[in-house]
């Protein structure tokens, strides 16, 4: 299958799963604390990629090391646990919108940081995008007057720190594959685990019970499908296409999280709908062929 069919494949199946992710998240959260969800999810991971890919290592020259770890810290590490406090205290839905900015950062860092390019036709479609996101926060935040919004930033560090990580895996990691570059991020991301497992008395807080049990079901399916698999079909994602068409996953999100908020109770209004049509048409524009 041509790269040009297949890139729309993994735009459709990452945004059905990621999606799926915020509200996985908070079901586990009614079990776990924010840093037990984080943890689990990147062991959990860990253990799934080093089964179906270890060999994938060998591969991995000493040149690619010092990207994935930086790659593993920014798109990985720091997200997972900036999320799970996130999505604690705002609706899920919500932090799923908030992640729409990725795109923006990557587009303003890919240029800033990475002198990466883009033409006028990707400005106006991630800018109809915003537009569409910030109609959907603003209608959020009068939708639920008591939710903490600080929790808000955490979901822009993480976007921003998915911005850096769709431009590092394009520019300096493109010729290793979408295996390796998952399991190297996970392989270096074991011993910064245990150092926050050790200093937050991890053992000394979790404890065996239903409700814990429950949660790491949830978390096992986050895991494997909304982080191992996932981040193989985003890496090789990045590879076939431009950072501002992977990284405009994040535009469809919203319209999967919300539905799956509706389900749980979660409130929609029909301007939340318009805006996320708007969002839609922002990534068309913005991956439009030339």
């Amino acid at each position: 299958m041509e790269n040009k069919n297949l890139r729309w494949i993994y735009l459709i199946v990452l945004s059905l799963v990621w999606g799926s992710s915020f509200i996985l998240m908070k079901k586990a959260l009614i079990g776990l604390t924010p840093i037990q969800v984080g943890v689990f999810r990147i062991l959990i991971t860990t253990v799934f990629l080093l089964l179906i890919g270890f060999k994938s290592l060998f591969k991995i020259k000493r040149r690619h090391w010092y990207y994935l770890l930086l790659n593993g810290f920014l798109g990985t590490f720091f997200p997972v646990f900036l999320f799970a406090f996130a999505v604690e205290n705002i609706d899920s839905s919500v932090a799923s919108i908030l992640n729409s900015l990725t795109p923006l950062n990557t587009l303003i860092f890919g240029a800033l940081v990475f002198g990466i390019g883009f033409s006028k036709r990707q400005a106006l479609g991630v800018l109809i995008g915003l537009i569409g996101t910030l109609m959907l926060i603003l209608e959020g935040a009068s939708l639920n007057p008591n939710q903490n919004y600080f929790y808000s930033l955490f979901v822009l560090l993480a976007s921003i720190g998915y911005a850096f990580n769709v431009n590092i895996i394009k520019k300096y990691l493109h010729d290793l594959n979408a295996l390796s570059i998952a399991v190297g991020n996970f392989v270096l991301l074991i011993i910064p685990t245990f150092m926050v497992m050790w200093y937050t008395d991890f053992f000394g807080t979790f404890e065996i019970n239903s409700k814990t049990t429950t949660a790491l079901i949830y978390m096992a399916i986050l895991a494997i499908f909304g982080t191992a698999v996932s981040k193989i079909m985003y890496n090789r994602l990045v590879q076939i296409s431009t950072p501002i068409f992977s990284s405009s996953v994040t535009y469809l999100i919203p319209v999967i999280a919300i539905f799956w908020g509706l389900l749980d109770g979660e409130r929609i209004s029909f301007l939340q709908f318009l805006a996320g049509c708007i969002v839609i048409i922002g990534v068309y524009l913005a991956n439009k062929a030339k």
